[in-house]
C-alpha cells in the first residue's frame, strides 16, 4: 500500500471517530497503535516506547502544573473578580467601554494563567451578566469573552508555547517574548473594534448610565486590587525574559506568589488549594495524555518517511516559500476545527519545522505564528473549545447559534492579526532579539 493511500486512510479513519464525539486522546492515540501494529507487527508497537519516554523526561514540562495551579488560585481567591471591578469603574463611561475592560481583563488572566479556559469561564462568569445587565447585545458580550479568553495561548506564560518549545528544541524563553506584542496587538484590535463598533451602533454597547459612574477618587482606590496581580505577572515574566531564573524557578515564584496575594486577602483556605491542585493535575494530565497518544500517531509517519514525503509534495507544488508558509496556516486552521492545539502540534511541528528551517523561516516567528491559529481554533467552530466553555456559563437563552455567530468578527481580526506577523515579522522576533542578542 502506497504512502498516500495510508495517509488518506488514516486521516480518513481520524475524522469518522472524531465525529463519534469520542475524546481526542483516544481516536488518535488508538489510530497510531492500531496502524503500528497493521503495518508493522507487533514490532512497530516498539517504535513509541522511545519518543514517549523522552517526552516524560523532558523537565521544562514539570512547569505546566505550577502555572495552571497559579493561575486557579488566583482566580479561585476572588482577584480576578476584583481585578474586572476595577476596570469596570474606569472604562464603564464609555460606549463599548465594558467590553474594552473585559478584553484588558482576559488579558491580565492570560499573563497569570497561560491557559484559554480560565479566563473564559471567570469572565462568562463575572463580566457576561455585568454586560446583559446593561443592554449589550449578547453577540458581542459573548464573541468579546471568547477571542479575550484565548488570549491565554499567546501571552506569556503560555503552555502551549511551553509544549512548543519541547517539540522543536527551541528556548522556551524567546518563545514567551515573541508572543508578548502579537498578544497585545490582538488584544489592542479587539478593543478597537468594539469601541468603534459601539460607536455607530450604540444600542450594542451603551455606557453606563450616569448614577452608575463613580467618581475619579473611587476609581484610584479601586487600582489597588492591580497592585499584587501585576507585581506577580512582572515577577514571572521578567525572571523568563531576562534570564532571572529557568522556567522552572519562575513556575514556583509565580504559585507562591498567587498563594501570597490570596493569603493578603484572607482567601487562602485548605478547601481552595486542594481543589486547585486537583484541578491543575487534571488539566496537566489531559495535555501530557493528549502529547503521548500525538506521538504514537506520529510514530506512523516517523516510520514511513513521512517528512521527507511531506516537503517533496510541497516543493512539487510550486507556491515557493510563502505560499508554502500560507498552505501551512490553512491546515492549522482545518485542523483547529476538529482537534486540540497540542495534538495538532505533535502531529504537524516534526513535519512542518524541517521544511520551514529549510525555507530561512525563523523558528520562533514559526511558533508565535502557530500559536496565534491556535487562539483561532480555539473559538472557531463546529469544535473550538471556548465555545463549549463559554455554552457551560450562559444563560440558558443563548443558543450554541448564538456564540457560533458571536464569534465570527473575532476571527476575522485574528486573521488580519496573523497575516500582519507574518508580513511583519519583527513584532515577534523584536523582542526575542532585543532581549537574548
Amino acid at each position: 500500500m502506497s504512502m498516500g493511500l495510508i495517509t488518506i486512510l488514516i486521516f480518513a479513519v481520524l475524522i469518522l471517530l472524531l465525529t463519534t464525539g469520542l475524546p481526542v486522546v483516544f481516536v488518535i492515540g488508538s489510530i497510531g497503535i492500531i496502524f503500528s501494529f497493521f503495518l508493522w507487527g507487533p514490532g512497530g508497537l516498539s517504535m513509541m516506547i522511545f519518543p514517549t519516554y523522552g517526552l516524560m523526561n523532558v523537565f521544562i514540562l514539570s512547569a505546566i502544573p505550577l502555572f495552571i495551579f497559579m493561575g486557579l488560585i488566583l482566580q479561585k481567591s476572588g482577584i480576578a473578580d476584583e481585578m474586572f471591578e476595577a476596570i469596570y469603574k474606569w472604562s464603564g463611561g464609555l460606549k463599548g467601554g465594558l467590553g474594552a475592560g473585559t478584553v484588558i481583563v482576559c488579558a491580565i488572566i492570560a499573563s497569570m494563567v497561560g491557559i484559554s479556559g480560565a479566563a473564559t469561564v471567570t469572565m462568562g462568569l463575572i463580566a457576561l451578566p455585568a454586560m446583559l445587565k446593561r443592554n449589550y447585545s449578547k453577540h458581542l458580550a459573548t464573541g468579546t469573552i471568547q477571542a479575550g479568553g484565548a488570549l491565554g495561548l499567546l501571552i506569556p506564560p503560555s503552555i502551549p508555547f511551553l509544549v512548543y518549545a519541547f517539540v522543536a528544541r527551541e528556548s522556551a524563553a524567546k518563545l514567551f517574548a515573541s508572543g508578548l506584542l502579537p498578544g497585545l496587538l490582538l488584544a489592542a484590535m479587539y478593543i478597537a473594534y468594539i469601541l468603534i463598533r459601539s460607536h455607530f451602533q450604540p444600542e450594542l454597547a451603551p455606557a453606563l448610565a450616569k448614577d452608575e459612574q463613580v467618581s475619579f477618587r473611587e476609581k484610584l482606590s479601586c487600582l489597588k486590587a492591580l497592585v499584587l496581580p501585576a507585581l506577580i505577572i512582572v515577577s514571572v515574566i521578567s525572571c523568563v525574559i531576562f534570564g532571572i531564573t529557568t522556567i522552572i524557578e519562575a513556575s514556583v515564584i509565580g504559585a507562591i506568589g498567587a498563594m501570597v496575594a490570596a493569603g493578603t486577602r484572607k482567601k487562602l483556605t485548605w478547601p481552595m488549594v486542594r481543589e486547585s491542585l486537583v484541578k491543575s493535575a487534571q488539566v496537566t494530565a489531559m495535555v501530557m495524555w493528549i502529547a503521548v497518544a500525538a506521538v504514537c500517531f506520529g510514530a506512523i509517519y516517523t516510520g514511513l518517511g513521512a517528512s521527507e514525503m511531506v516537503q517533496t509534495a510541497l516543493e512539487s507544488l510550486g507556491l515557493g516559500k510563502w505560499g508554502v508558509l500560507i498552505f501551512m496556516q490553512l491546515s492549522f486552521f482545518f485542523l483547529g476545527m476538529f482537534l486540540d492545539d497540542t495534538a495538532i502540534m505533535f502531529l504537524t511541528i516534526p513535519l512542518y519545522l524541517p521544511i520551514i528551517k529549510g525555507f530561512g523561516f525563523d523558528p520562533i516567528w514559526f511558533g508565535a505564528l502557530f500559536v496565534i491559529n491556535m487562539q483561532m481554533a480555539f473559538i472557531t467552530p463546529p469544535y473550538g473549545l471556548n465555545l463549549f466553555y463559554m455554552k457551560g456559563v450562559v444563560p440558558k437563552e443563548i443558543t450554541m447559534v448564538d456564540l457560533y455567530r458571536s464569534v465570527i468578527p473575532f476571527i476575522i481580526l485574528q486573521a488580519i492579526g496573523l497575516a500582519i506577523v507574518m508580513i511583519f515579522p519583527e513584532i515577534a522576533l523584536w523582542l526575542p532579539r532585543v532581549l537574548f542578542n
